[in-house]
Parts: C-alpha cells; structure tokens; sequence
C-alpha cells in the first residue's frame, strides 16, 4: 500500500496546505475532548495524497490510534454486503424485480401496519411483494428497532429483532422479521431499516455458504482484506479501538470496551448492515475496487455495467421526496440512493460542496466514506463515537477535502 502514497499532492491536482487544514482540525477535534482519536485519509488518482492519524484507540490503556487499528464499521458493512449481492445477481441468480419471497417464502402476503387502535395494530394486505430492488434501497417497509420512532419499532424490540446483538442464527432473526407488520407499502417510502441483513440472508440462501463464509472467499480474501471481518480475533485484539459515547457534560464515555466487545468473540449471527470490523487500509481496498469499475489488481468482482448501476439514484427524487427523517446515515435532501449507497444528486440542494454522481456511507460510531468518479477521490475517515450524529465532521471534512481540489 506503500506504493500508493504520492510524493507531491500537487502532481495529482491537490493543494498540501490546503489538505494540512485537515490535520489541524482533526487534533482540534481530539483536543477538545470531542473525539477519541480520528483517521482521515484521502486518495486521488489512485494515489494517497493525505493519510493523517491522531489521538487515542483506547483511552484508559493509553494506546495510540494508528493505521492498523481496527475500528467497528458498523453500516459501511451495507456496501459490501450488497456487492456481495450483486455478484450472485451477475451470476443470473435474480433479477432486482423479483420477489424475495421466492427464496425466503415467509415474506409473501406481507402485512403494512396502518394504525393503532384500542392496544392493537390495523394492518392492510401489502400492495406488491418486497423484491431485491426494494432491499437494496431501503424501500422494502422495514425499520429498526432502536430508532423508537414508531409502533412497529417497539415490535423490533420486543421480538429481538437485532442483527447485531442477536445470539440466534441469521436466518432465525429473519424469520421473526418476516412476523412483524411493515410500517410502508414496499417501494412507497425511503426508511433506513434492517433491509440489507435479510439481503445478506439471501447470499446466503442462494449460494448454499453461510453469509460471513461468501464474504470472505468472494469479497474480503479478493480484496486482499485481511483486518476485515465479522469478529476481532484475539491476536489482533490489542488493536481494536474503544467505542466511546457523549457524557452529559460532553465529555467521551466508554461504551464497548474492546475486550469485553460482542466483537471479541465469535457468534452465531454475521450482519450485513452493520456487522463488520474494518481499518482503513482495508476499506481503501474496497473503495478503490468500486472506482475501478469493480477490478482491483487484476481481481474482478462486478462489471463496469453493474457498477453504474448500483452507483444511480434508484429513489427517482431525493430522500427527502420519498420519507420523512427518522435516522440515516445521511442528509435526506438533494441526497438520492442507489443499491447499497447513498448519490448525490444536487450540492447546491444539499448545502455541502460536492459533485453529482458521488456515492457514500457511513457508520454509527462516526465513520464515513465517500468516492468520487468525477474527480477521481475517495475520503475515508474512521473514528469511535456513537452516535454519528454527535458532531457534523463528516460535513466539515467534505469541505475540508474538497477545498484541496485545486486542479
């Protein structure tokens, strides 16, 4: 990886003062006690122009952040999980409009949930049946059950529902979903859901191997992925970074603590929405595979073709057209979704500098990526503060890192 660090920003069109801003304002960023410790990393031309690392992994043993820490990535797992997908779509598996219920039968006659009466739901016949598309844009009526934003989520909970904390096998957590009402008529409405851990499911049902075995032969092994998976072994334990959350005076709280993490052991159940742990050389790889029309280093996992395809807005307007905000791990306005990414449709929309046609992520514990094709950039910054929403830093290193384009 070495190799692709590039002596000079300016050859590839960047400004190094410019993209120093960057550093300055992360270790402002650990300084003020707001983050534990930050990486930011920025390519362009296939090139590392800025790889920055600052502050702590974990906090009470002292130890530094570095380039190996591994981090929870929690939804940048969602990505790979629908390349997953779209790999056994491109074997003529499926085709993106076809019902999931023609593997996974519990899914047929779904219910929708249409109020609440007397202690009881009303439901309604679902009008079509949820079908790839709709998982792989969060359109298939699913929720979450942390969001306790609506009636359905209390079922979610009740019913233990939770793909990240279940003991249960991944195909039993998908089955008590298939039970609980939807909360909108598929392809209706745009909620951030559980869809891309029954999407992983499917990876599973249609290969004949279990989820995280697919995973690793067909995505993270080709990748050259190897800090990458559903469990932190224990020799790499020491570095996997403390979670950490806001105190009610601002200050940083431990909330997972690396040792006693569900992450240090291995479980039953593999996420596709939020399972995985990562670095950031390690998600570089899978960047630069989507920027590359689906090949790196001579390993090919999708087509040019079925690249753009997953990187176009599926949504035909923004977020904000198709939902009302509950939680996401993006902006709703001038923001459209493909299949597994978040688009940007319109910056000036959107209020942030960018360009039409990126595509991005992030996680729950403050972690984000995006690419670029225009410019030919990705930006990766991983962290650990839950939630994301703490503070705007995704937006103020967009602006950071774009205000580097000189070129």
């Amino acid at each position: 990886m070495t190799d692709l660090i590039c002596a000079s920003p300016e050859a590839i069109g960047l400004s190094a003062e410019r993209l120093a801003r960057i550093e300055s304002w992360a270790q402002r960023l650990v300084d003020d006690g707001k983050l534990p410790g930050l990486i930011t990393l920025v390519t362009r031309c296939d090139q590392i122009a800025h790889l920055h690392v600052c502050g702590q992994a974990d906090i009470a043993r002292d130890v530094p952040l570095a380039v190996d820490t591994i981090f929870r990535i929690y939804s940048m797992t969602k990505p790979l999980t629908t390349v997953a997908a779209m790999m056994l779509y491109e074997e003529g598996h499926f085709q993106l409009d076809d019902p999931i219920a023609r593997f996974l039968p519990g899914f047929a006659s779904m219910r929708v949930y249409t109020g609440c009466a007397r202690g009881k739901f009303d439901t309604a016949p679902s009008e079509r049946d949820i079908t790839f598309r709709d998982l792989m844009t969060h359109t298939a009526g699913f929720t979450y059950g942390f969001m306790e934003a609506h009636p359905v989520d209390a079922v979610y909970r009740t019913n233990g529902i939770d793909f990240q904390t279940s003991e249960a096998t991944l195909g039993e957590v998908v089955e008590r979903l298939a039970a609980v009402p939807l909360i909108a008529q598929p392809g209706r409405a745009w909620n951030y859901s559980v869809a891309t851990d029954v999407l992983g499911h499917l990876v599973a049902v249609i290969s004949g191997q279990s989820f995280e075995s697919f995973l690793q032969d067909r995505v993270l092994g080709p990748l050259g992925m190897t800090d990458t998976g559903f469990h932190v072994p224990a020799n790499k334990l020491s570095r996997f970074a403390a979670n950490y959350g806001r105190g009610a005076d601002g200050g940083l709280v431990l909330i997972d603590d690396p040792e006693t993490s569900i992450f240090a052991t291995q479980r039953p159940i593999a996420s596709g929405g939020g399972g995985l742990c990562s670095t950031a050389l390690d998600y570089l790889q899978f960047c630069r595979m989507m920027l590359n029309n689906g090949e790196l280093d001579g390993v090919r996992l999708l087509g040019r073709k079925t690249v753009e395809l997953m990187t176009t807005n599926h949504l035909g307007s923004d977020m904000a057209d198709l939902g009302t905000p509950r939680f996401s791990e993006s902006s709703y306005t001038g923001i459209g979704f493909g299949l597994g990414f978040s688009v940007m449709l319109d910056p000036a929309k959107a209020q942030i500098i960018g360009t039409p046609g990126e595509y991005a992520w992030g996680g729950a514990a403050s972690t984000s990526f995006w690419i670029d094709p225009a410019e030919q950039m990705i930006v990766i910054m991983l962290t650990q503060l839950t939630p994301s929403s703490a503070y705007p830093i995704r937006r103020e290193l967009r602006v950071l890192s774009y205000a580097a384009v000189v070129e």
